[in-house]
């Protein structure tokens, strides 16, 4: 069979707002293709289909929706972390 994993965090480095990182990574049999990271501000592949979509992704809604990610989601669920 095969293995298909997307894996999104919030990675907390202090209770200030601004050490705040979104990691939302995709991952099939257990290797990373493509991940976005909020520090980056992009799309990064791995695999050559991970560099094809992230390309691809970086171009249209999706780079947009995910630059959104970190005062959506990650930002008022601080508090439950401390």
């Amino acid at each position: 069979g095969y293995f298909n994993q997307r894996v999104t965090e919030c990675r907390y480095s202090s209770k200030d707002l601004q050490g705040i990182e979104y990691i939302d990574s995709y991952v099939f049999n257990q290797v990373e293709n493509i991940r976005f990271n909020s520090t980056v501000g992009k799309y990064v592949g791995y695999t050559e289909l991970g560099v094809k979509n992230a390309e691809a992704w970086n171009k249209g809604p999706e780079l947009a929706q995910m630059l959104g990610q970190l005062e959506r989601y990650c930002k008022p669920n601080a508090d439950l972390r401390y």
